[in-house]
């Protein structure tokens, strides 16, 4: 493999997460210390990702980050540092000026090498790139490096930001239900926890099970097809055994017809990538309940914090998201291209991991669901082994820089 000497340029697409920008630090990290053997010259960020790319918003990133305060500090800020954006990618035959453009920018920044941190989407960018420039002789090395909270990417055992997305809900649900044993009244609470198509995000709420012996006492992921008549009836089965129940479920829950039970709730239209925008699932069911049995009932949606909750992020999940950084850049500099990053497990006790790679196509645009042997025979709770997958993502804890009582971050 000869040696391709030029610029680099990285950025961050989708939505954000607390482990995104550890990411974009361990690329950085990976630039500085030589690990391209002098292939890379200067490491751009591009500002709200392949939008700031097309408008030519680059900033000098190795210079901005020569010192490891910053880095560390980069390592414990949430969302994404250099911007985000969703931006669909044209088919390349219906819009071949839009590749003009982009390949012009290439050429006249002496950009060879591409990093994009992002999710499913995001892949799907990193693979039209991959095409277009092959197909128009101009080598470059064009890498996808793994980024959502809702470990729905296929060809990784998981993605870094889940781990810490995981974490908080996990944690956040334990202290739910502590909460809600506090009255001996019949009551149901709801979480609604974000996840459109797979439910990995809302399984991570039972994980309070393994060291409380308490998680949810219902649990509703996508992957099961819905019943409002059963949901009453596991209501009621629960509320003979204690007055307060504890129910997670995930945005994205379907009915055996394929409709979401939050339809109708709010006027709703679709992203750029096509995906139904979803709310209210929490709220549908709540008002179906009170109607149903009378009793206290709330919703809660958990929401933003999510994905942002750098507060409590898993050390786990941060060390990953730095480490697939870091090898991204050498798997670069080493020849490859058209890949997304990956991370395979070697075992779960002890957790062992590696770094690999593979084709950014046959990843792009598919959903990894949960495994079926992680969702119980009822389809309303999930199964230890499910537990036990999920906790070495969640493992130790980042101690953030504070201020006179407030988390300190850095502002690009």
């Amino acid at each position: 493999m000869n040696t391709l000497i030029g610029n680099a340029v990285v950025g961050q697409s989708g939505g954000p997460t607390a482990a995104i920008n550890a990411t974009l630090a361990g690329v950085i990290r990976g630039v500085l210390e030589n690990l391209h053997g002098g292939s890379i010259r200067t490491l751009f960020g591009m500002r709200n990702g392949i939008e700031g790319l097309l408008e030519e918003r680059l900033i000098d990133l190795g210079g901005l980050f020569a010192s490891e305060d910053k880095l560390k500090l980069l390592e414990l800020t949430p969302a994404a540092a250099l911007g985000s954006c969703r931006r669909k990618l044209p088919d390349i035959k219906k819009d071949p000026a839009f590749y003009e453009r982009l390949l012009g920018i290439f050429k006249k920044y002496d950009i060879r090498y591409f990093f994009y941190i992002g999710g499913n989407d995001s892949m799907d960018t990193v693979a039209r790139l991959s095409e277009y420039t092959k197909s128009h002789e101009y080598e470059m090395r064009i890498i996808g490096i793994p980024k959502t909270i809702d470990n729905d990417l296929v060809g990784t055992d998981h993605t870094p930001g889940f781990g810490s997305a995981a974490k908080y809900i996990a944690t956040t649900v334990q202290e739910i239900i502590r909460d809600c044993a506090v009255y001996a009244t019949k009551a149901v609470t709801i979480v609604e926890i974000m996840g459109r198509d797979a439910g990995w995000l809302t399984a991570s709420a039972a994980l309070g099970r393994a060291v409380n012996g308490v998680g949810p006492d219902l649990i509703y992921l996508p992957e099961s097809p819905f019943s409002m008549e059963k949901f009453f009836e596991d209501l009621r089965r629960i509320h003979k055994e204690h007055p307060d129940v504890v129910v997670a479920v995930s945005e994205g829950i379907r009915y055996e017809d394929g409709r979401y039970v939050c339809e109708g709730m709010s006027a709703r239209g679709v992203d750029v990538f096509g995906h139904t925008a979803l709310s209210g699932t929490g709220k549908v069911l709540e008002f179906a309940v009170k109607d149903e049995l009378g009793c206290k009932v709330r919703s809660i949606e958990l929401n933003l914090p999510q994905r942002c909750a750098a507060h409590l992020a898993s050390a786990a999940d941060i060390e990953e998201a730095v480490c697939i950084g870091k090898e991204a850049v050498a798997a670069a500099a080493g020849g490859v291209t058209r890949r997304m990053m990956t991370i395979e497990r070697i075992s779960t006790n002890p957790y062992k991991y590696k770094i690999g790679h593979a084709d950014v196509t046959e990843i792009a645009n598919k959903v990894k669901k949960v495994n079926p042997e992680f969702i119980n025979a009822e389809g309303n709770n999930v199964t230890d082994e499910c537990v036990e997958y999920l906790l070495p993502l969640i493992a130790g804890e980042v101690r953030p820089l504070f201020d006179r009582g407030i988390p300190v971050h850095i502002i690009i």
